[in-house]
């Protein structure tokens, strides 16, 4: 079984896979201020249910990033793959310093190349991404904060909001405060994309361009937009494992 971890700011996900297909996957908190046996045993009872043969990590979190190579070497004796410098990904990333693109950019569009030549993708996570990539290049992104910070930031510097759930409310004009918010932030992040979407289209000059979303708010964002819009789950694992049989 190949792991796949992809670290993110807000969680890590960890995809089992049997070479081909993602047959299971697991979501915990990124957790900063633990250590490589604490770690452990957060995810020890994940590790249980399957033999590991090898294991590649994505990772926006360097911190965890080591916590999480020691990890795997002390307890599974595996060396993991991380992307980075001297990493195969058969992405060329076409921009002013490839140093300074995440992984997790990187494996969007090796997930998304596989599938389509040209692509705008559009990643929902701690930040909004959208992605232009074509034959196997990276040409640009814009990036804005994501919907949890949005709504995060909002309640956290207004006194008197409550905290709330990211559910659709049936209107976009509520009478209640906790279905205003919600409307404002959903309909809000949905009505972006769809700017954003129409922006980037005009200024390729190509409206015929496929538009696919991943990320963890993508089934409660995509559905609100009026774009065709192809959801992928797990595009970030799977273009881990196209970039795993790269460096194999």
């Amino acid at each position: 079984m190949i792991l796949l971890v992809d670290v993110g700011n807000s969680n890590i996900v960890f995809g089992f896979s049997d070479g081909k297909e993602i047959i299971n996957t697991f979501r915990f908190k990124s957790l900063t201020d633990i250590t490589t046996d604490e770690y452990y045993l957060v995810i020890k009872a994940m590790l249980d249910k399957y033999e590991v043969d090898d294991v590649i990590i994505s990772s926006v979190v360097p911190v965890i990033t080591s916590a999480l190579k020691k990890l795997f070497v002390k307890y599974l004796k595996k060396d993991p793959i991380i992307i980075g410098p001297g990493i195969k990904t058969g992405i060329e990333l076409k921009c002013d310093d490839p140093k300074t693109v995440g992984a997790d950019m990187i494996c969007d569009c090796a997930g998304a190349m596989k599938y389509f030549n040209e692509a705008i993708i559009i990643d929902l996570g701690t930040a909004t991404k959208y992605i232009y990539a074509k034959n196997n290049k990276f040409l640009g992104c814009s990036i804005s904060p994501g919907v949890s910070i949005s709504m995060k930031a909002l309640v956290n510097n207004a006194a008197l909001l409550p905290q709330f759930e990211l559910i659709t409310p049936k209107r976009v004009l509520s009478t209640n405060t906790i279905n205003c918010l919600q409307s404002g932030v959903l309909y809000g992040a949905s009505s972006q994309v769809d700017g954003m979407i129409d922006k980037i289209l005009n200024e390729l000059g190509n409206k015929d361009i496929k538009i696919i979303a991943t990320g963890g708010l993508s089934k409660v964002i995509i559905p609100l937009c009026s774009h065709d819009i192809k959801m992928v789950d797990n595009l970030t694992l799977y273009g881990l494992l196209e970039i795993y049989y790269k460096n194999k």
